[in-house]
């Protein structure tokens, strides 16, 4: 059953992605055939989005770790909901898809970075929090490629390269980790950009763990799972 596109107020459609018991025994709630769905317009959709992600240190403190992961899949994967297409949408106003995009910084550094717990991925390192793997899988998910030779997309892909540069600045394993993850996959795209980016933060790092050095050198070389 499909919910009428503004039937939803910015705070119900909170409550409609984040509000949701998380089982481990079951599958995700969008995957049950009784669910109700609701996609607004892009305009709506972007706009909600970017609201979510630029309050995420206070809109998202009353869900715990696990709906956060849960919600945050939900939004970014095109497998789940097809949300992310939005920033896309060439008839959006730019200005609108590009605070959306910068809006991923807030979401990292106010949220995956006090929230997610110091622990490796793609290590698989036991006593993760849940929110960890949103974070590390973030631009896996998202169904943002990079596309080096369509004009009309440059300023998308710079956008992008640009929060996976700041994020890998915040002081957090799990956000490092994420935008190696990113980088890596953007590397054959961009190798010039993303070596600079790469080479830079492992020079700034001095005592970084030994094993997300071995991952950030991986990642320059283009080599992430």
């Amino acid at each position: 059953m499909d919910i009428p596109s503004t039937s939803l107020t910015f705070e119900e459609w909170l409550i409609y992605v984040f509000d949701r018991p998380v089982d481990n025994s079951r599958l995700e709630w969008y995957w049950h055939s009784e669910t109700n769905w609701w996609r607004g317009s892009n305009a709506q959709i972007t706009q909600f989005v970017t609201q979510a992600f630029e309050n995420a240190g206070t809109l998202f403190e009353p869900y715990s770790d696990a709906q956060l992961n849960q919600g945050l899949w939900f939004i970014a994967s095109n497998g789940c909901s097809d949300y992310m297409f939005a920033l896309l949408d060439a008839s959006l106003p730019w200005s609108a898809r590009q605070r959306c995009v910068r809006s991923m910084h807030t979401l990292f550094a106010e949220c995956f970075a006090r929230r997610c717990t110091p622990h490796l991925s793609h290590l698989d390192e036991p006593g993760a929090s849940p929110l960890n793997m949103a974070c590390y899988m973030w631009w896996d998910i998202l169904p943002l490629a990079a596309q080096p030779n369509h004009p009309d997309q440059t300023g998308l892909d710079r956008e992008v390269l640009e929060v996976m540069e700041s994020t890998l600045r915040l002081d957090s394993v799990a956000c490092q980790e994420s935008a190696l993850h990113g980088l890596g996959h953007w590397q054959r795209s961009y190798p010039q950009r993303v070596g600079e980016i790469i080479d830079a933060f492992l020079q700034s790092q001095k005592n970084l763990r030994e094993e997300l050095r071995t991952y950030a050198v991986s990642a320059g070389r283009g080599c992430v799972l």
